[in-house]
Parts: C-alpha cells; structure tokens; sequence
C-alpha cells in the first residue's frame, strides 16, 4: 500500500521516478514538474476518493480534508474585484480565486435565498422536499443532509450565520416564524440535520450591529419604525439559546468569531471539520462601519455602506484562510465560496448595489442575473492554482462532489439528486456534465446546459432559447431557428419535473 505523505517530497522536484517507486507524494509538489510529472499529478488525483479511504498511516487512520462552505446573501455575479468590478475591493476572494478554481459559469439553485441553501445540504432541488421559496417550508428530517454524511466519516459538523431552513424557536417569537403556533410545523433547527455546533439567525439581520434594528434608509422598506431599538431576529446556539454577547458591529465580524474556536477545538482534537459559514452580507439592511466606507469616501452614501459591508465579509473571509494556515492545515481543507443567489432590487438604486455585470434580470429571477454567482473552490493539496471551469455548475452539486471525496455513494440512499460530482471536470477526466442543471419557482422554468439554455415564465408551457456562451446576455431567443435543440431541452426539462414532483410526494422516504 502506498504512503500518503504531508510534507514536501524528498526528492527535490517531486520526481516521477520516486512516484513510480514506493511513495506517493503531496500533488501538490508535482505542480513544478515537467509535463510527464503533471501527468503522474493527474493519476493521483482521479484515484483520490480510493486513496483517502484506503491509504492510512500507522496512527490516525484514513485521512479526510477538512470542508468549508461559505456563502453570501445577494451578492452578484459582477460583485467580486476578480471578476471586474469598477470600485469594489476583495482582496481576500482574489487571493483565494487564482490560487483555487474559478467557476466561470456557476449557479445558484434557486433565485432566491431558503431553496438555495437547501440545495447545498441536500444535494436536490428544494422543491423536492416542499421549500418553495424563502419563508416557505423548511428542511424536513428525513433529508439526508452533508452534515449527516460527513459524520459517518467521524467529522465534528457545526453551521453559522444564516439558517433560513425552518424555524429555531416553538415558544419565542423570533423573525419571520419562530415561536408562532401557525408555524410549528416549520421548527427545524440545525441540530436536527447532523449539526453538532450552531450560531444562526432564521433569516436576515442588519449587517452592522446585527441585533440593532437600523433606520429605514438601511434600504429595507419592511424595517418597523424601531430604530436604534432591538432587531426581531435573535441570534440561537444550540442547545435552543438565544446569545446575547459579542453581537455588535460587522456581522460577518461577529460570526467569524464563532467559527474560529470551532475549528481550533477541531484541529486540537485532531478531528476533520465540516463548517459551513453563511454570511448576511450583503442582505439588507445594508450598513457598514465607517473604517469600511472609508476606501470609498468618493461614491455616494449608498454605495459606500454596499461595498464597505462587502469589503468587512472578504476580511473575514481573510481571517478565515489565515486561520487554517497558522493551524497547519490550509492545505488539506476543501473551502467553497459561492452566494446564494443574485443581487436585490430591480436595479441598482439607494442600498441594492448588487451587480449581475450586465446579466440579465436580478434575484427572484431565472434569468442569468438571478442565479449566475461568484463561484469559487480552493483545495491546495488537490487543486492547481489558475484552475478555471467553464462548464456550468451549481449548489446541488456541492453534495455528490463531497460525497466522492469521501468515497461515499450517494446511491444507498435511494434518491435522485440533482448535482453531480465535479471532480472529473476539475481534473479533465470528463469533457462535459453528465446531466443538465434543472431550475423552477413559481411560474418559471429554465434548463442550462453545455451551450443551450431554456427559459420559461408561464410554468413549462412555452420555453424561450437562448445560446448562453454566445449570449450570456440572453438578448436573442433562437426558439423559432432551433426547434430540435428546443425540443430536446424542453423534454428533458418535463422528464425531471415528473422526477421532483414524485419527491415532492413523499416517493423518497
């Protein structure tokens, strides 16, 4: 059995003949190699899944990466300096695009927040379980979550930030839901879904002193006229109880506090975490700290709290990535950075700053502008830096990629799953996905593909067709010049309804 080893190898370039002899180094070493070496990197890596379920040393067992999922609320696909934009500043998400993958076509499953976020636990469409939209349903108990999955590996699972998946509370009225008879149905808290740690809201809060409701020119016309008096929405740790220290200034601040000492305890127990880190930011209320408008004191009031609440979420995203360096373990930890749909507002106007960089609609929207988000994944132990993806990709398939890596088989769990496993894509094992990306809410339907993309508005009746690598911008329907291309992507599109409204009855459980 071969040796997986953690630091550099003995040779001085990581030498194919040392590969070829009685150990398998660190893939990354082998990124300084000669194309033959870069072919060896190659076979290490689609053996991966065998290799962490079967290489062990003589003390520790098999050897997992260590997960992180991060998300952000209503940030656009345009809101990230690596991808353009003219003011904003993310130095953080920079750094962590050119040294991991860049997704240049990745997706939120739903256009807005709630069946998102079920997407990324479960691996399905969140219609399939009865989330419609946010506010709508919760995430039901017999789901079978990535927290539950990893733990079957010996993971320490925790979540933080926002939940948005059911309601924390049966007996304190909190948010939207929590701790209202009508909606006792909808309690559904994390550590039902494998979570053994929690710090989560049930929904929005300001993204300046969370708990603080803000004035009305925060952006958000359904704040009551309670300003500078408590926010409705508490902030719950598990066992059911509400915290109450350290809650003010930057929320995202305030979170990455949580999620430090959960991967420190982690790491000093010599435990594989899996954390997932949902930022409110940049939900409204929109308010940022003067430090953070201060770099753009020359744009509008607006915009100074929209990119200096952006720019407090990448620090933190920077205190994250240097935490896992300082603990040693940044290399061998699989961290995701996506958001959870696109920017709000019918356009850029007073708090909603958001941008889609010229795509098509915005959030609720099924359009590119809606669902198109930065989308990035940094693993330096497998993953060479400069990696970009142009094949679609979204949140559902978060689920099966880390089941892979895990060597897990999502198969004994008797359900279709609408996500597929990236890893052949990311290592150029695979030419294309196996199946295409399936969205629906409300009125809307869209199927994308490789090339084409569909788009409904009146339920499936009718599909418009667009070219979306020749037109990202969905400026011309090609329904009526490509019937046969339309035709095939709407069957498709029909064949996988039938699938989700047969989960949505229950044929699952």
């Amino acid at each position: 059995m071969y040796e997986v080893l953690q630091s550099s190898p003995t040779s001085q370039d990581g030498c194919l003949e040392c590969f070829m002899t009685t150990t398998i180094h660190n893939p990354r070493d082998f990124a300084r190699c000669s194309k033959m070496h870069y072919l060896a990197k190659s076979l290490i890596i689609v053996a991966l899944p065998f290799l962490i379920t079967s290489c062990h040393n003589q003390s520790k067992g098999p050897i997992y990466p260590n997960i992180l999922l991060v998300m952000t609320d209503d940030q656009g696909w345009g809101d990230t300096s690596y991808n353009g934009h003219p003011h904003l500043k993310t130095p953080q998400l920079d750094e962590m695009a050119s040294n991991g993958v860049v997704f240049s076509r990745f997706y939120a499953a739903s256009p807005v927040c709630s069946p998102t976020r079920g997407s990324v636990l479960t691996g399905r469409h969140p219609l399939r379980y009865g989330i419609c939209h946010a506010n709508c349903g919760h995430l039901k108990i017999e789901e079978v979550t990535l927290a539950e999955l990893v733990k079957e590996v010996g993971y320490t699972t925790g979540i933080f930030g926002k939940w948005h998946l059911g309601t924390l509370t049966r007996d304190t009225i909190d948010s939207n839901r929590g701790g209202r008879p009508q909606h006792d149905a909808h309690y559904s808290p994390p550590s039902q879904h494998g979570f053994d740690t929690y710090f989560v809201t049930e929904a929005k809060v300001p993204t300046w002193d969370p708990m603080i409701t803000p004035p009305r020119s925060a952006g958000d016309v359904s704040l009551s006229q309670q300003e500078g008096k408590p926010f409705n929405t508490s902030y719950w740790s598990n066992p059911g109880e509400i915290e109450t220290r350290n809650l003010n200034g930057d929320d995202s601040r305030v979170i990455m506090d949580r999620v430090i000492p959960f991967i420190r305890n982690a790491v000093k127990q010599d435990q594989p975490f899996f954390g997932v880190v949902w930022f409110h930011t940049p939900h409204l209320p929109v308010i940022a700290g003067e430090s953070y408008k201060e770099p753009y004191s020359e744009l509008s009031e607006d915009q100074q709290h929209f990119y200096g609440a952006l720019t407090a979420m990448d620090e933190q995203v920077g205190r994250l990535r240097k935490t896992l360096r300082e603990l040693d373990v940044s290399e061998n930890t699989v961290l995701f950075f996506t958001s959870d749909n696109g920017p709000e507002g019918e356009n850029m106007v007073g708090r909603t700053q958001g941008s889609t960089k010229g795509l098509r609609g915005r959030k609720r929207s099924l359009y590119e502008g809606g669902i198109r988000v930065p989308g990035i994944m940094e693993w330096p132990d497998e993953i060479l830096p400069g990696t970009v993806l142009e094949s679609p990709s979204f949140t559902s398939d978060y689920f099966p990629t880390i089941a892979s890596i895990l060597n897990i088989n999502p198969k004994k769990y008797n359900r279709p799953y609408d996500g597929m496993n990236l890893l052949p894509l990311l290592h150029g094992t695979m030419e294309k996905r196996e199946r295409n990306l399936a969205f629906r809410i409300n009125q809307q339907a869209s199927l994308i593909g490789e090339v084409y993309k569909i788009y409904s508005n009146d339920g499936g009746n009718t599909f418009e067709l667009y070219n979306i690598v020749q037109d990202p911008y969905e400026s011309t329907n090609i329904a009526a010049s490509h019937p046969d291309q339309l035709s095939v992507m709407v069957a498709e599109w029909n064949h996988w309804k039938t699938s989700q409204e047969a989960s949505a009855n229950e044929a699952d459980y």
